[in-house]
Parts: structure tokens; C-alpha cells; sequence
């Protein structure tokens, strides 16, 4: 399980390549070659990210939030599908933000490696 900017260049690792942000990557094409699946509703919740608003500091609560948002069913369907992507072989989250390292694809990556 990788997680990666959606901006970047692939690497020579291969996998599906899923974004998982709410709102398409401005500048991106829909049909863009380097997003093969697009699972929107996997993304946290409006209030939970402008809450965040990817201050680094409030990482770890933003963490467990969204953490609980999943537990409580939000994106439960897109959530099963990515389940069963890691099970069928490597995937790569892809996000937006410019801070990887704090983004809720690094928690989902987390996730969705500990079922497996």
C-alpha cells in the first residue's frame, strides 16, 4: 500500500491508482492515464475537513475522527471496494494535498493495511 500526490509523476511501482479526495485535482482531465479509479465518498466529511484544514498540529484528533466517521459508515460502499482492491493486489491512494505525510490517505492507507 502506497499513498501519493495524484500531481506526481507514477514511479515504476505498479498498482491501481485510486484517488480518494473528494473534489476532482484542479487542472486534471476526468480521463487523466494516472487515476484509473476515483472513490469520492471514501473522502472525510465537509465539516470534518474544514475543521482540519490540514493544520499538522491537529493531525492526530483529525485522525481519529475520521477514523470514527468510517467506523459510523461514511463511504462504507466506496470503503468495501478498496477493501477488495488491497485484497486483489497492490493499490496506490492518491491525494491532492500537498502534505501527504498529514492527509486522510495516510489513515486510510493505515486502515485498509491492517485488514489485510
Amino acid at each position: 500500500m502506497r499513498v501519493a500526490r495524484v500531481y506526481d509523476a507514477p514511479g515504476p511501482e505498479t498498482g491501481v491508482r485510486v484517488l480518494v479526495d473528494r473534489l476532482w485535482p484542479r487542472g486534471l482531465r476526468k480521463d487523466d492515464p494516472r487515476i484509473d479509479q476515483w472513490r469520492q465518498a471514501v473522502a472525510p466529511s465537509a465539516d470534518l475537513r474544514r475543521w482540519y484544514g490540514h493544520r499538522p498540529e491537529l493531525f492526530a484528533e483529525f485522525a481519529g475522527r475520521y477514523e470514527q466517521e468510517l467506523a459510523q459508515g461514511h463511504g462504507r460502499e466506496a470503503l468495501d471496494d478498496l477493501y477488495g482492491l488491497v485484497r486483489g493486489g497492490p493499490v496506490i491512494l492518491l491525494t491532492a494535498t500537498k502534505d501527504v505525510e498529514h492527509s486522510h490517505a495516510v489513515v486510510l492507507a493505515q486502515l485498509l493495511s491492517e485488514s489485510g
